[in-house]
């Protein structure tokens, strides 16, 4: 499930495309994609947004100058005020735009859940995960999120509280990259170029080192969770899946150490060890290249082995 589809679906879901049904949602259409052609084994997109409320089928949305600061949010334009980039979040327009809330669509869709939960909502990450049913909520595997380290938006999620809550509820975070711009006032600049006319936005972004501003950060299931909840070996096999497109792959082992703990030795259990194993004695970094060439029937047996296609 991708919230926030501008531009093309998350590159590491390419592995395992032709195995999933893709959803992907975006009120605003100025960046939005279709998906190729075949990529996926099913792809939705949606032309409305989604809502952690469960009683509303409108909601405001700020069209900005930059498509990707859209949000269901006002932009915070006194704390923007201080960084470079705010002119990108300036809005253009209001609008009301159709939407639904995230368990309704999922009903309307007849999906049985989401597997992978990719969310870049422009500061609603955290409460759209949160409005997923106890039971939809405790089956995600995958979540990615890009919340904020800074207030861009009004009464927005930021990283620190996202994070605190989904390692409370059973994550640990497997990769984060921290994005910034430039902490200085546009109103600064116009004040320079009017004495030195020289002086470019390039000249700064170029000398002045970005302060953090957001950052994309993705989440796995930690298997503590799945032992909890009893987890079928489904989940446990899809986690290994996509631990290995994520290039985790001594969490890859964990999980096949666990998975033949709980459900025995099998070949499958075998499967799960050996490919990461290869990956790692091998030092081979492309995953999709040695897929190919190590087990490459097995790996695809193995995939749709899976019950049902994937969810992301």
């Amino acid at each position: 499930m991708d919230i926030g589809a501008s531009g093309a679906p998350p590159k590491v879901w390419e592995p395992i495309a032709r195995h999933s049904i893709y959803v992907g949602f975006d009120p605003d259409r100025r960046e939005l994609h279709d998906v190729a052609e075949g990529q996926y084994a099913r792809s939705i997109i949606i032309n409305e947004a989604v809502t952690s409320a469960s009683d509303q089928n409108q909601v405001h949305f700020y069209l900005t100058q930059s498509p990707y600061c859209s949000s269901t949010l006002p932009p915070d334009t006194a704390a923007l005020a201080k960084y470079l980039f705010s002119d990108l979040f300036v809005v253009e327009r209001e609008v009301l735009v159709p939407a639904s809330p995230l368990n309704a669509v999922i009903d309307r869709l007849r999906l049985q859940g989401v597997d992978w939960f990719k969310t870049d909502s422009q500061g609603t990450d955290l409460r759209l995960f949160q409005s997923l049913k106890d039971n939809l909520r405790e089956r995600v595997l995958a979540i990615d999120i890009e919340p904020g380290l800074i207030d861009a938006y009004r009464g927005e999620d930021l990283f620190v509280d996202a994070h605190r809550e989904l390692i409370r509820q059973g994550f640990w975070l497997s990769f984060l990259d921290v994005k910034g711009t430039v902490r200085m006032k546009r109103t600064t600049l116009q004040a320079m170029t009017n004495q030195y006319p020289k002086l470019k936005d390039s000249h700064i972004y170029q000398s002045i080192h970005p302060s953090p501003g957001w950052c994309e950060a993705r989440y796995l299931r930690t298997l503590e969770s799945l032992a909890e909840r009893n987890a079928e070996v489904r989940d446990y096999a899809l986690l290994w899946v996509f631990a290995m497109v994520e290039r985790q792959w001594g969490y890859a082992l964990d999980i096949a150490h666990a998975y033949k703990q709980q459900f025995a030795q099998d070949s499958v259990s075998s499967l799960l060890r050996d490919l990461p194993l290869k990956l790692i004695i091998q030092k081979n970094r492309n995953f999709r290249s040695i897929a190919r060439r190590f087990l490459p029937h097995r790996f695809i047996q193995f995939l749709h082995w899976c019950r049902g296609k994937i969810h992301v």
